[in-house]
Formats: C-alpha cells, structure tokens, sequence
C-alpha cells in the first residue's frame, strides 16, 4: 500500500471541530509578539544579520553556524538538494517532509521503521547510511531520545540530522543536540509561538553545512516578519516563556494519558515528551466517528510504521481533553 506522506493534519481541521490534530500552542501567538510583529517595516529588504545573532546567541553558536528557513519543511528541502547522500535514512514514524524532500531530489531512502514503543537502536541503522534523519522528540510518537544515543549514530563521513521541532516541549531541553558542533539540528518556531502561517525555522549546523544550504536558497528567503519573530522569540524572557509553558504541559499531558491508559482497548504509547500522545485503539479509523463528535485528530495511517490503528491527539487544557477521552468512550 502507497502511503499518503503529503497528508497532514491541517487539511483535516474543519470551522466547527475542535482542532486536536495540529500542535500548536494554544492562545498563540502572544500579543507582545502580534504587537512586534506588527511594527515591522514591509518596504524594506530583510535583513538578516539581526536575527542570526540572535538565534546564535539562543543557542550559543557562531552565526556563520546558523541557517534561517521559511519554516523546518524548507530546511529539509535544502538538505536534500545541497548534499548528494549514497544512502539516506529516515528513522520512522516521524515526519514525513524529510522523506518527500529527499526522494524528490532523486535520493533512495532506506526506511528504519521503529516498532512501539517506538525506541531508537542505533544498530538498525546500516553501517552504510551516510545520511540519518531522526526526530527528537519525535512526531508522531511523542518519544524523546537521549542525546547520548542520537550522538552515537555519528561517524566520519556521515551527516545525522536531528528534528527538534518539538524541542521546547520539554523544559530545559537537556536531551537537545542544538549546542552539539557536528550534528544538524533543524528548529522551527511553528508550534511554540504559533507562527504556522508566518512560516519561520532555522538550522544549527557547522559552517560547512550551514554554507552549502545558503548556496542552495534565493535571494531573501526569510520574510521581514518572520526574521523579526527570530529576534523576539530568540530573547531570554521569550526562552523563560517557553520553559513556563513547558512545565506547565507535564500536567495537562499526564491528565489526557490517565484518561485515555482507563479506556479499554485504547493503548497510549508511554513515556511522551512532546505537546501530543500517539494512541492505538483495537478498532481502527476511530478518526471518523469522532469528527462526529466534534473532534478532529491526526490519523496515523500516512505515517511509515503505523496503520488505521493509531491516531495523534494534541495535549489541550484539561476540560478539553477531558471531554474528548468522553466522546472516544462513546464510540470506542
């Protein structure tokens, strides 16, 4: 069976559902960011030397090891049409772009399909893979993994790419691989500061990297806006902002697990790090009869390595998870 790896879970919210299926913060993007946002000067060309020293400074790296994006998506494309892998290797499920970017640029790609609970084992990566893309933590699995393994599946002559779309999700990031000289790390700021529509990411990456991608980008990648939300969202009040919400996930997160482990026949996949959980149900497409209810979630199907068994389902306020695990129990 052909998987859909171009689907995602925006073009299934519909006016009227509540939106479970894409993880963005909720009640983003804060009005001191709207309110920096909306002062930017439009006529202008971007400048981006602002904005790289400030995601530099976030990071600790030099701005010659800093590539901003039009969002992470942009990044895998670059990746794929800058290097030139023998054997190129996605670790799913994860996101799909990285897969999509490298076969449309004419790259074969080996599938490591992880089985739940979804943990990495560096030796199911070929001895040969000159090229690994790995999600930390991972979507849709939630699984975060330690930064000592990720750091394991470096050798020379291979590049190992990190998604750390995610890494805010968890406060302090202490299993983060951004401040790391020879892996690639790919951010966005999408999910945390609600910029979905403003389209904005970066890479962290040795120079070398970093210069090979920008030789593959046009001329002014990166809109005015979003380099001003590099800036804003790159201070340390907007990181201290970022860790408060983190925390306050746990919670919410540990609440939506408790509810959904009490459901027969309803399987959480444990030890979740991110802002969604990845759930099983003994029946499967359990994603159509609960639009009927009110909820949209993200369907699993078009993810290598999961069926119609599974779904993701983003981490909301505890009323709205409540009522959600509600509606599942109707028509589990």
């Amino acid at each position: 069976m052909t998987l859909d790896l171009g689907h995602h879970g925006d073009v299934d919210v519909t006016p009227g559902l509540v939106d479970l299926a894409v993880n963005i913060r909720p009640g983003t993007p804060p009005a001191w960011l709207r309110e920096r946002l909306a002062g930017v000067d439009l006529a202008r060309y971007p400048d981006q030397r602002e904005a790289l020293a400030a995601v530099a400074a976030r990071h600790e790296r030099d701005p010659r090891e800093v590539l901003l994006t039009a969002g992470a998506a942009e990044a895998f494309v670059l990746l794929a049409r800058a290097l030139a892998p023998r054997c190129a290797v996605v670790v799913h499920p994860q996101f799909t772009e990285p897969e999509i970017a490298l076969t449309a640029a004419g790259h074969p790609v080996h599938r490591v399909v992880l089985a739940p609970p979804f943990v990495l084992d560096p030796a199911l990566v070929p001895d040969e893979a000159d090229l690994v893309v790995v999600g930390n933590p991972t979507n849709p699995t939630s699984v975060q993994h330690p930064a000592a393994l990720l750091r394991s599946l470096g050798r020379p002559g291979r590049t190992v790419v990190v998604d750390e779309a995610f890494g805010d999700c968890v406060p302090g990031e202490p299993q983060s691989l951004a401040g790391a000289p020879d892996v690639v790390v790919v951010r966005s700021l999408t999910k945390t500061w609600g910029l979905a529509g403003l389209r904005v990411g970066y890479v962290l990456a040795p120079s070398s990297v970093v210069d090979r991608l920008r030789a593959a980008q046009p001329h002014w990648p990166v809109s005015a806006p979003a380099l001003a939300a590099c800036v804003a969202c790159s201070t340390p009040a907007a990181v201290t902002e970022a860790r408060a919400w983190a925390r306050d996930l746990i919670p919410r997160r540990a609440h939506l697990t408790g509810l959904l482990d009490a459901l027969p026949g309803v399987h959480v996949v444990p030890d979740a790090s991110a802002s969604f959980l990845l759930v099983r149900t003994d029946r499967p497409a359990r994603w159509n009869p609960l639009r009927d209810k009110g909820f949209v979630v993200r369907r699993g199907d078009t993810f290598p390595g999961l069926d119609a068994h599974w779904f993701r389902v983003a981490v909301r306020d505890d009323s709205t998870s409540t009522a959600f695990v509600e509606a599942l129990h109707d028509i589990a």
